[in-house]
């Protein structure tokens, strides 16, 4: 069983040998944590933006990716810690669009699937979710999508994002997952 702890930590700085980052499937990238992500990890960046452009990542789909010793050079991070994957988790459409449920669900579900093996056979025992782009503003101020029926309100982090990552995320045997939050969001 996982342990999913809280934190504040920069998840730049962290130890952890997978990181998954929340991102969109058009290619645009908003978050401050992810821009700089982008240039310490321009391998998967580059990786990431192709299938955003050949239209091979769909919402809901995690795109696991391998990085190799050569792109894990000491120059990458300030810390010298460096992850063996990164998982982009496709949580929208666009970073403008929110969250909807069955995306997030059908995301975690596929990550939770290309992680087993991983825990499995490559010993890795860490892992770090950045929950920035999962946080919304003020969720239930945005009206529901009329035009397509289907109900677009944002996800409150309390009462719909952390229960989903928990539900999803627990049953990974022998994992500790930190899950970094910005400051401004209480523990």
């Amino acid at each position: 069983m996982a342990t999913l702890q809280l934190t504040h930590a920069s998840i730049l700085n962290s130890s952890a040998q997978l990181l998954v980052f929340p991102v969109n499937n058009a290619g645009v990238i908003l978050d401050p944590v992810l821009t700089r992500a982008k240039a310490l990890f321009p391998d998967n960046y580059h990786r990431y933006h192709r299938a955003c452009r050949d239209g091979s990542l769909s919402v809901g789909s995690c795109l696991l990716h391998k990085r190799t010793r050569e792109q894990a050079g000491l120059g990458i991070s300030s810390n010298g810690n460096q992850p063996n994957y990164i998982a982009n988790l496709v949580i929208s459409n666009h970073p403008y669009h929110p969250i909807r449920k069955r995306w997030l669900i059908a995301a975690l579900i596929d990550l939770q699937q290309q992680i087993m093996p991983l825990v499995r056979y490559q010993g890795i025992r860490r892992v770090a979710l950045l929950a920035r782009p999962l946080i919304s503003g003020n969720p239930r101020d945005i009206a529901p999508n009329q035009n397509d029926g289907t109900n677009t309100l944002a996800l409150d982090w309390e009462t719909d994002t952390l229960p989903l990552l928990t539900e999803y995320l627990q049953d990974l045997p022998k994992l500790r997952i930190d899950i970094h939050l910005p400051k401004d969001t209480i523990l």
